[in-house]
């Protein structure tokens, strides 16, 4: 099952004179019902599921959530409480479940002693293979900034950052989220990775980023990312496909409602309210909400990344950011770019829209190498994709690699949306690049 995140400009047609954005919950493939198997039988088959919901303008878009219909056993158990999310458990077997699926109600009674004064700061930073890595820091003072944050370090060559014999790599603190799990005044550290001879690490993309989005900044640049992924389970199976088969086609589960259509909301609104506690600006599902400004957009998707990853361990689920998990005649799973700048937003704007994309068009090769691995396997000219080795672009087309949507064209204003990056990228590099490629190098 995949699923999406995503905020993203929208010129409104409702709203003449203002820029909205708007967010969708994207409900992907799905079994079909019913499957025909040999001897004319037919075996009724688990529906999948997929979301998409939006971070400010850092559009954050799911890939479809799929999950199994639950065995007749299995009872659903809701938790709720000051510290736990909505939480499935087996009603037996609980042995063998129990290593795979959070206790929380257990952990409650912990999370709730006082801590005397004593803060935790979970530092994350990005580690070589792009995933996130996080380890806790008692702090005996609250911060009022990140400059009151004290620089940590961590084993470099157990993350792929640093050999062996010179594996300190240090942690510089450059955001402040507050932390959903264990709440009260516990924060979560958003940190970048450097080198102790003073220089960034190799994997520390947030460094250039942050440079030429300084230099930028006159362009008030926006972004939205729509972050799709893919839900397995511990054996590596997609959640919601049938055993042995493959899902049905895609009709009724978009924006699903009601039982048979949508599996796993729980995952979905426990994921965002816990973006909603830590301030990441999600905008929501299906709602229209503000954007994220330059490097911002970046931060909020890693730490948006960082609490799926939290909230999946509640339910022995993992997380796959590979844009084409599972081949076959589906979609893949993307990280479709939204960007527009001031001029672009102002009235005329959709001449600096149709330069920005003809300076795309002369650098589609340096893009499409930052734009994350194997998406060989995702842009075919397919599944609403545009050709790896061929730039285009068109109005309301999401078979090309760059989308300007009918409602900005109509107004002659708005945004624009690279459809080009894959689900695993780097949204440092994506923003990065796009900066300097419409606005120039520094």
């Amino acid at each position: 099952m995949r699923k999406a995140y995503s905020i993203f400009p929208h010129s409104s047609s409702h709203r003449s004179n203002q820029t909205v954005y708007r967010a969708t919950l994207l409900a992907l493939t799905l079994p079909h019902p019913k499957k025909k198997a040999k001897g004319g039988d037919f075996f009724p088959c688990p529906n999948r599921v997929s979301w998409h919901f939006c971070l400010g303008f850092l559009t954050l878009k799911p890939p479809s959530l799929s999950l199994p219909s639950p065995p007749l056993h299995y009872q659903l158990q809701l938790l709720l409480n000051t510290t736990t999310f909505y939480h499935a458990k087996p009603s037996i077997t609980m042995t063998e479940t129990s290593t795979i699926v959070s206790n929380t109600a257990n952990l409650v009674k912990f999370l709730n002693l006082d801590q005397r004064g004593s803060i935790q700061a979970e530092y994350i930073w990005i580690d070589g293979a792009n995933g996130v890595r996080s380890k806790t820091k008692t702090l005996f003072k609250k911060p009022s900034s990140v400059e009151d944050l004290p620089e940590w370090n961590f084993d470099g060559s157990s993350t792929g950052q640093a050999p062996g014999e010179d594996s300190d790599i240090y942690l510089r603190p450059v955001a402040i989220f507050p932390d959903p799990f264990r709440q009260g005044d516990n924060i979560l550290v958003l940190a970048e990775c450097w080198n102790a001879d003073g220089a960034p690490n190799k994997f520390n993309h947030r460094h250039e980023c942050s440079k030429i989005m300084e230099a930028h900044k006159d362009q008030k640049p926006w972004f939205g990312l729509e972050q799709e992924y893919t839900l397995f389970d511990l054996y590596g199976n997609p959640y919601g496909w049938p055993k042995g088969g493959f899902p049905g086609p895609q009709g009724p589960y978009y924006c699903g409602v009601g039982t048979g259509k949508v599996y796993c909301r729980d995952i979905v609104e426990a994921h965002y309210k816990a973006c909603l506690y830590a301030g990441v600006k999600i905008s929501g599902i299906n709602a229209e909400v503000g954007p994220c400004v330059g490097i911002e957009m970046g931060d909020h998707l890693w730490i948006a990344r960082y609490l799926l990853h939290r909230v999946a361990e509640e339910f022995g689920v993992k997380i796959s950011f590979h844009p084409k998990p599972i081949s076959g005649d589906w979609n893949g799973s993307g990280l479709h770019t939204n960007v527009s700048t001031e001029a672009m937003r102002d009235e005329g704007g959709m001449k600096a829209i149709e330069e920005a994309i003809q300076k795309l068009s002369t650098r589609h090769a340096e893009h499409i190498a930052v734009y994350g691995d194997d998406n060989t396997l995702r842009l075919t000219g397919r599944h609403e994709t545009g050709n790896i080795d061929a730039f285009s672009y068109g109005v309301a087309d999401r078979g090309s690699s760059i989308r300007i949507p009918r409602s900005c064209a109509k107004e002659g204003k708005g945004y624009f949306e690279d459809r080009r990056p894959a689900s695993n990228a780097c949204p440092y590099q994506i923003t990065g690049i796009m900066m300097e490629t419409i606005c120039g190098g520094i």
